[in-house]
């Protein structure tokens, strides 16, 4: 009887009369054994009990066990409460650890040209998912070289027209379209929108169905109207500002994300306390803070969670083609959820007692 409490390789080399460079290989499925060799290396590890620990089956596979993120590095920002990331990253995080890889979060600076390419030479990822990418020229070019290289990765939540990236994405345009409809099914017709950065086709999406939405009861939108923030709390506050100072000229305000409707909200309670003056409001994302609002906050939901669990499990089928994981998206899939519009009493038509 072996003194040994935990089984080693060696111990299960010399019972099966074998290199531990063979065990190695039968363990982790590489290259070619003869079955009479790999039967008596399974059988001397079951009866060792020897299991590999996943670092090694990493070593033997040339792999690192993990699946990379990217994230953008905004100063001062807390982007593990922001609830677009933390849905995503949660979605990604549970699915991966199911099949015993571990989620690598990597941060980037918003002012420097990505270089995507060297988390794979340093054999930190397996396959990496990018999120808070903009339309800007470094951005696709290193996505271009990503791409070349064969590389498995794959883009959430933006669209770079003209290229073949793999995205999972949602359909922003009729989100916005049905909350825009909404608005005017209430009777609403003079409607502000407050969208974010152009560099997010989420943002260009969002304006097309505010837009169309428009378009099919006969009207444009108005250029006094329209106002960018970045997404943040403090933006939508700020514009509040502006709204107010138009507000016999407002009577609704769609809102391109949650963050941005609540700074609004809160801005003009504390500017309009006639409550009668008070716009319509929706926002997007459906967060948290939605239901909790003063009055509750209409707002379109994302299924961020699901394309967290999407993003991963495409990544996860790349990394085990062993052949070529790059060409799981070699007919550049673009996949496309859902999005829903949940009504609250901020949108509502007033009734008059």
């Amino acid at each position: 009887m072996s003194g040994s409490i935990i089984a080693t390789r060696r111990e299960v080399a010399d019972l099966a009369g074998v290199s531990e460079a063979t065990v190695s290989r039968v363990l982790n499925g590489v290259g070619p054994i003869k079955e009479e060799t790999r039967i008596r290396v399974l059988d001397a590890a079951n009866q060792l009990g020897y299991v590999p620990s996943n670092l090694a089956r990493s070593f033997a596979r040339r792999k690192s066990g993990n699946i990379g993120v990217v994230l953008p590095y905004i100063p001062k920002a807390r982007l593990f409460s922001s609830y677009y990331f933390s849905e995503i990253l949660s979605g990604m995080g549970n699915t991966v650890r199911e099949q015993g890889y571990d989620l690598l979060v990597l941060f980037r600076s918003g002012e420097e040209t990505p270089e995507y390419e060297s988390f794979f030479r340093m054999q930190k990822v397996d396959a990496l998912v990018v999120l808070g990418a903009k339309d800007e020229p470094g951005e696709r070019e290193a996505l271009r070289k990503l791409r070349e290289s064969g590389h498995p990765f794959i883009v959430v939540n933006q669209h770079f027209d003209g290229e073949n990236f793999p995205e999972v994405d949602v359909d922003h345009e009729e989100g916005s379209r049905m909350a825009v409809e909404h608005l005017m099914d209430q009777g609403y017709r003079s409607i502000a929108f407050l969208n974010g950065p152009l560099t997010y086709s989420n943002s260009l999406d969002r304006f097309k169905g505010f837009e169309k939405a428009l378009q099919q009861r006969g009207l444009e939108p108005d250029d006094r109207l329209l106002f960018e923030g970045n997404f943040g709390r403090r933006s939508g506050y700020a514009i509040g500002d502006d709204i107010a100072k138009r507000i016999d000229e407002v009577d609704a305000v769609f809102v391109a994300n949650d963050r941005m409707a609540v700074g609004l909200l809160q801005r003009l309670r504390e500017l309009l306390p006639d409550q009668e003056r008070f716009p319509a409001i929706v926002g997007y994302d459906d967060s948290d803070s939605a239901d909790i609002c003063v009055p509750p906050l209409s707002s379109v939901r994302v299924p961020f969670y699901e394309m967290g669990e999407l993003a991963a499990r495409l990544m996860l089928t790349a990394c085990e083609d062993s052949s070529n994981g790059a060409e799981v998206f070699k007919e550049h899939p673009r996949y496309l959820l859902q999005a829903e519009l949940i009504v609250r009493d901020s949108s509502k038509k007033r009734t008059g007692g």
